[in-house]
């Protein structure tokens, strides 16, 4: 029994998440840009995903990644008020509590999925979104259980 709590907490430890990432072209995508060209060293374990606005973030995307084998999940857009389609951003917020309270509902922990604001000249913000957010899935650990099952037909 004790070697099998050492061997979780071993993986857990071990675990590196992988992150998909959804980014506004206009804010969030060019802020992350901002912080490659300054070489600022941030965690690589995001996959980034370019949208036009973070308001066009279906929650099927973010159940697809999650079902592809993703641990976490960022929407990244605009502060609110500075969206580039007006009212982007608050249409993604609205989905993103929606989301989150879904998440719950079918036995997924909600932290899983998060939410940032970061502008086109936030490039440390950008470092610090993702050292925070990688930091959180690892403390809630690897998803194995949401995995698609292949079928064989």
């Amino acid at each position: 029994m004790a070697e099998a709590t050492k061997t979780a907490e071993a993986t857990k430890t071990d675990f590196e998440p992988n992150i998909v990432a959804f980014l506004c072209n206009w804010c969030s995508y060019a802020g992350a840009d901002l912080a490659g060209t300054s070489r600022i060293q941030y965690p690589p374990n995001v996959r980034v995903i370019r949208v036009m606005c973070s308001g066009r973030v279906n929650p099927l995307f973010i159940m697809n990644a999650l079902q592809q084998g993703a641990d976490g999940v960022l929407i990244s857009g605009c502060h609110p008020g500075d969206c580039h389609y007006m009212q982007g951003n608050y249409f993604a917020r609205r989905r993103f509590n929606l989301m989150r309270n879904f998440l719950e509902y079918v036995g997924i922990e909600p932290e899983r999925v998060r939410m940032s604001w970061v502008s086109a000249s936030e490039g440390a913000k950008w470092k610090g979104v993702i050292e925070e957010v990688v930091e959180g899935i690892k403390s809630v650990g690897p998803m194995d259980s949401f995995k698609r099952r292949q079928l064989n037909w």
